[in-house]
């Protein structure tokens, strides 16, 4: 609901209010966000803001402000949300309350890019215009607010009145200004192999934080997710402020704590290597920031994440529906296979209940390694005598859906299409263009190049029953040539994205970018699943799948049972441990399954016919984070479905210890009054029982034990 008294604006989601003011001189100043509060009259705002100044109206002060778009130069010498040089030439900017417009039963539409959209919610969009009249431009505020969500949806429209053409610098999506308190910083960095580790650190007076990545996509090293936590905050209790950013190019969240503890905190893309030429009347749109507030901690925020971004943000029919259980060939052949070492791992795999064969990387061209062919999107006949329709018809013969491959934003210059179009790719002018995994980049910002990638690879899909596309992209963005230039090009790659998937429907897309270097919640506009990381060994993916839940849904996580010793980091787990911890993912196997003993391919059985009843939790349950492998030696996560029928509990200890108890795991989210059978043992427990007395794990004296347990609600 959004409420208009006189100069306040009042935005109330499910348990939050936002609320935001015009004060007398016609700045647009943030008052409040939080749990959610009774409307009244909000009039007496204007003087609090007096008193804060200090000076009244005529010597009035932004510099300790809280605002909802910050200027930089204009009696506040904070971090600017925006940066625009006007047309005297300078970039000294005050932004003023024009009008405003409140839109029934609508979210923001934005072409080019992938937005929240509202389905069978109930939400209501405000648009506040503001003007600079000096400087020639407007900035139209966008809030959505749903009824059945506890998010503000923001983004910012940069509109050009002048007679002259403007540039702008910088221009974030969304800004937060709050006021002094005991807040923590909860970000997620790290590379290739440990993507989105988390770390939590303390704010200090006077730090500016400046979380952001400029390496051509959301990356590797940071991801587009932060939080702001009250110090004492967990998984259970404590408000929790996230923002995460609906866009996938590079990206910047700023945090500033100025001279008295008030914290600026900003999200958009990163202005680093940014620009952007508006002639008169031209416009520019910044990407979605949702913002979300919970006062039940970290897990509350997952949850309320989750569920926007299953219900309102992924546009494919996948979203709801059951996974098939993949196996792929990469670490059972890599490129080295033939037609019949596929048939034989789709066969083997079908006969242990594998529902869908996905053929990667080496499909085509004179692709034998990674040095040639990518770009020539023709296939490779020597190694698949059938082509790619044989091929799929024989697995789709065998009783298996058959999925494939592709990686269309790069080529290597041993292929015809460099060797064709050597001016298709990302370069600087007059410097040898750098190659990466023996790659250049193809340039996105040009419709031909575009036209080319969404051509290769429809014709491929419409030549064959294709049923799974994997999507990957494996370097950098290096050899930018101008300013604005990576927007630009995210903006070709969303473009290739939208058709291709429009065209497609009914076919799976998983996204991928060596691993999970491009897990965004851009991605999951257009693809349900993510590969969340090419280092699959289960210890480290306890990690990895703890803190990329934290953000981003459990149905988005792809989790694989792969070979040992891992491909990665050399490791030996148990083919159990590996499979306990990709349950709470999007399941699957990367093996070579046909060296696999009678005894291993039994165990295989079991865990997928285990892995068909647990999905439906998977893609539509309420997730709980138990124990923190970053801060313990053990890991514990729960599903449960929304209506507290079913519960999947996993617990890990890393390593093993001598003469140690182990704690005890109260779960969450049950039903007090219900009963639950563990349908392993039959042992019955009550709802109450397990989660105010909970249950110890019987780890065996091994490293990276773990244990399952999967409840099943008592019928009476």
């Amino acid at each position: 609901m959004i409420i208009k008294n006189k100069n306040v604006f009042h935005l109330q989601g499910k348990n939050i209010s936002y609320i935001m003011a015009v004060n007398e001189c016609g700045d647009l100043l943030h008052y409040y966000y939080g749990k959610k509060l009774r409307d009244k009259n909000y009039e007496w705002i204007k003087q609090k803001w007096s008193v804060w100044n200090g000076y009244g109206p005529d010597k009035w002060t932004l510099d300790i402000c809280p605002q909802e778009y910050p200027a930089y130069g204009y009696t506040d010498l904070r971090t600017p949300a925006y940066s625009i040089v006007n047309r005297q030439g300078g970039s000294v900017s005050r932004l003023t309350y024009k009008t405003h417009k409140i839109i029934q039963n609508a979210t923001q539409e934005i072409d080019g890019m992938p937005n929240l959209f509202m389905g069978d919610k109930h939400a209501q969009t405000l648009e506040i215009t503001l003007e600079d009249k000096n400087a020639g431009f407007e900035a139209i505020l966008s809030y959505t607010v749903f009824d059945e969500y506890d998010i503000i949806v923001r983004s910012t429209k940069i509109v050009n009145t002048s007679n002259v053409e403007i540039t702008i610098d910088s221009a974030y999506s969304a800004a937060l200004d709050i006021s002094k308190d005991n807040y923590e910083l909860i970000h997620f960095s790290g590379g290739w192999a440990k993507e989105r580790e988390m770390y939590r650190s303390e704010i200090r007076q006077g730090v500016k934080i400046d979380i952001s990545n400029a390496r051509g996509g959301s990356g590797h090293n940071i991801n587009p997710f932060v939080m702001l936590a009250k110090s004492g905050a967990d998984e259970m209790s404590g408000e929790v402020y996230s923002m995460t950013l609906v866009y996938s190019g590079n990206h910047s969240t700023m945090l500033e704590c100025d001279q008295f503890g008030n914290i600026r905190l900003m999200q958009g893309i990163n202005p680093f290597g940014f620009e952007w030429k508006l002639k008169e009347g031209e416009s520019f749109q910044t990407p979605q920031s949702v913002m979300c507030y919970s006062d039940k901690g970290i897990g509350g925020i997952s949850r309320e994440l989750h569920d926007v971004i299953r219900q309102n943000l992924c546009r494919s029919k996948w979203v709801n529906k059951e996974r098939p259980i993949l196996i792929n060939n990469w670490e059972a052949t890599y490129m080295d296979f033939n037609e019949e070492k596929l048939l034989n791992i789709a066969k083997t795999a079908k006969e242990q209940g594998v529902e869908l064969f996905v053929l990667d990387d080496g499909w085509f061209g004179d692709r034998y390694d990674e040095e040639t062919s990518m770009g020539d999107w023709s296939v490779n006949l020597k190694k698949i005598p059938s082509g790619i329709d044989g091929l799929a018809q024989k697995i789709n013969d065998l009783g298996l859906k058959f999925g494939l491959w592709f990686e269309p934003e790069s080529v290597n210059p041993k292929s015809n299409l460099y060797r064709m179009h050597k001016d298709w790719i990302v370069r600087y002018p007059g410097i040898e263009p750098t190659e990466s995994r023996f790659e250049y980049l193809l340039d996105l910002t040009l419709d031909e190049v575009c036209e080319y990638a969404i051509n290769s690879v429809c014709d491929i899909l419409s030549s064959a029953n294709i049923e799974y596309v994997k999507w990957d992209m494996n370097r950098p963005m290096t050899d930018i040539s101008y300013k604005g230039f990576n927007h630009k090009f995210t903006l070709g790659f969303y473009k290739i994205m939208d058709v291709i998937t429009s065209r497609f429907p009914n076919v799976l897309f998983e996204g991928c970018s060596g691993g999970g270097g491009r897990f965004d919640a851009g991605i999951l506009a257009y693809m349900p699943q993510i590969w969340a990381s090419d280092n699959s060994d289960a210890v480290k993916r306890m990690e990895i799948q703890y803190s990329t839940s934290i953000g981003y849904p459990v149905s988005s996580i792809s989790a694989h049972v792969t070979a040992v010793p891992n491909h990665q980091n050399g490791r030996v787990t148990n083919l159990k441990t590996r499979a306990d911890v990709a349950y709470c993912g999007v399941f699957g196997y990367e093996l070579d399954i046909t060296n696999m003993s009678d005894e291993e391919l039994l165990e295989v059985r079991n865990q997928i016919e285990l892995e068909k009843k647990l999905r439906p939790i998977m893609l539509r349950g309420d997730f709980y984070r138990l124990q923190n492998p970053y801060t313990s030696n053990y890991c514990a996560w729960e599903m449960v479905m929304k209506n507290q029928s079913e519960a999947f509990l996993m617990c890990a200890k890393r390593l093993s210890e001598a003469n140690c108890e182990d704690k005890r795991i109260r779960l969450q989210g049950l039903d007090p009054d219900l009963d639950y059978i563990d349908t392993f043992t039959g042992n019955i427990y009550g709802g109450d029982e397990l989660m105010y007395n909970g249950i110890t794990p019987e780890f065996g004296s091994y490293d990276f034990a773990t244990q399952i347990f999967y409840f099943r609600k008592v019928e009476k």
